[in-house]
């Protein structure tokens, strides 16, 4: 191995440093004690050990022992030696030279090896962190290898995982891997036999050196779960013996593990919600679908009394007509709950705030009877948003109004076009939201808790409007605004443009 530039600056300024001790001790200080120049020179020697490689301090230890010899051991200006007391003298001086420099170079040596021991720990600890602060189980996968390349900077860090199909790859580093596949199943395949361990390497057998089809050497080893092989991992560049890789490829694997469980957790609890869903509708529709259907029996039955007026057959049919409306809601309500737990998307269409505000007044419109409408909408700009998901989200916002406010209160609604798309406002008259509700107004079955009245209902409406926004990436906040009562804000981003442009699209 060649020199480095930095090894060869410490033997310049070591030869300088010899170079400038002799001249000042011969020429101006006078000094012919051999104990006290080999001393000093031992010292040059020790901080060169110090601070460089072996080489390095030995080299200096030979030029020390020539100037030695040479300038003050006598004759001086001879390399000849006659006195014997000298010769012992010089080769002690340049055996300990030799001595010294091993030892403070091997325990260099140790020290650089102990910090790279460190620094591997405290990068494994740190890609173990990372691990386990991921909470996704397709980000658990897809993120791990950029956190081993940059922790280890390696330029090539690829998972390869078997499927069915073949290798599933995920590249982290800056070149992804140029191993080929016949390449990978042959060292899949001798990766499930029995484990040993090389301690001097630090490593599990299965590790091995492969050229990729650019040229570079990468070295593979594979990811095991005990004895079972579930993966490999390919590296390159980077400064990571064949031990902390061994480690890494062991960190990956619980990874890989822990992605997997993950997967099977978030499926375990979505059938969990699911179950949760069904019987907590279940627990509704039997308390809150038995007045109106006891309504209808009721008004049904007096319909059928040939005793009763004009006047009164009229009246019970609006109760039935009402009740019937109710049940209607509820089972829409239901639906819609059903198709966002099943995912939706939105179909973008250019239309007006003034006729999303009139679609969801229709949707409710038997809920609103008792209450007066103040309505603002622009008719001269329109916006392109899915009208159907904004009007029905809408709805349930205005029928959540008219539920907690009384008989006879205005509702307004304003809705106008914005920079950043459509906002739209319901503020009622009620008595406002309690601070204990706030957190949980859009949770499912959530009908407040914290206040006197409880509204009819099944407690999903502002539950479903959250989630019909965010298939728009739209959104929604409440707050209070006395002396009224509680606003409702509805902001869902879109293009505007006037409605003097092209046609409209129907709702």
């Amino acid at each position: 191995m060649s020199p480095s530039r930095r090894e060869v600056g410490y033997l310049v300024s070591a030869l300088m440093v010899i170079g400038a001790a002799t001249v000042l001790y011969r020429r101006y200080l006078a000094v012919a004690n051999p104990t006290t120049v080999s001393l000093s020179f031992l010292l040059v020697i020790l901080l060169v050990a110090m601070r460089s490689g072996l080489w390095v301090a030995m080299a200096t230890a030979l030029v020390a022992t020539t100037c030695f010899n040479f300038f003050f051991l006598p004759p001086t200006g001879t390399f000849t030696v006659r006195d014997p007391d000298n010769w012992v003298a010089l080769f002690v001086f340049l055996a300990v030279g030799v001595v010294a420099s091993k030892l403070s170079s091997a325990a260099r040596a140790r020290t650089q090896e102990a910090i790279a021991r460190r620094d591997e720990v405290t990068r494994l600890f740190d890609l173990s962190r990372d691990i386990l602060l991921t909470t996704d189980s397709e980000a658990a996968i897809y993120t791990l290898p950029r956190h081993i390349a940059r922790r280890f900077e390696l330029d090539t860090l690829t998972l390869f995982l078997p499927r069915p199909e073949g290798w599933r790859r995920h590249d982290g580093g800056v070149r992804p891997s140029a191993l080929e596949e016949d390449q990978l199943d042959a060292i899949f395949a001798k990766a499930g036999g029995a484990l040993e361990f090389d301690a001097r390497r630090r490593t599990y057998g299965g590790q091995q050196s492969i050229v990729g089809r650019d040229g570079i050497v990468e070295a593979v080893v594979p990811l095991r779960l005990g004895t079972e092989a579930v993966g490999l991992l390919s590296a390159s560049g980077g400064n990571i013996d064949a031990g902390a890789l061994d480690a890494v490829a062991g960190v990956a694997a619980i990874a890989v593990e822990r992605g997997r469980f993950l997967k099977e957790h978030e499926n375990v609890e979505r059938d969990r919600q699911r179950a949760e869903l069904a019987s907590a509708l279940l627990a509704s529709f039997s308390h809150d679908l038995r007045t109106p259907l006891t309504a209808i029996r009721v008004a049904v039955a007096n319909l059928l009394d040939g005793g009763l007026s004009e006047e009164s057959r009229r009246e019970q049919a609006d109760v039935a007509l009402r009740e019937v409306h109710r049940l209607n809601r509820a089972f829409e309500v239901i639906l819609e709950m059903a198709r966002i737990d099943a995912g939706i998307s939105a179909e973008r269409k250019w239309v007006t705030p003034a006729e999303v505000v009139d679609a969801a007044v229709a949707l409710v419109a038997p809920g609103l009877a008792d209450h007066r409408l103040r309505i603002e909408a622009e008719t001269d700009r329109e916006v392109e948003i899915d009208p159907r998901l904004t009007a029905a989200a809408l709805a349930h916002v205005v029928e959540n109004a008219a539920q907690h406010s009384p008989a006879g209160s205005v509702i307004s609604i304003a809705s106008t076009v914005l920079s950043e798309g459509l906002e739209t406002s319901v503020l009622d008259q009620g008595p406002g939201l309690d601070d204990r509700d706030v957190e949980h107004l859009f949770q499912r079955f959530y009908q407040g808790k914290s206040t006197e009245r409880r509204s009819s209902g099944l407690g999903l409406g502002l539950s479903i409007t959250r989630g019909l926004l965010s298939a728009e990436e739209g959104r929604i906040w409440a707050e209070n605004r006395p002396p009224a009562g509680a606003c409702f804000t509805m902001v869902v981003p879109a293009r505007s443009r006037s409605a003097a442009l092209a046609g409209k699209d129907s709702l």
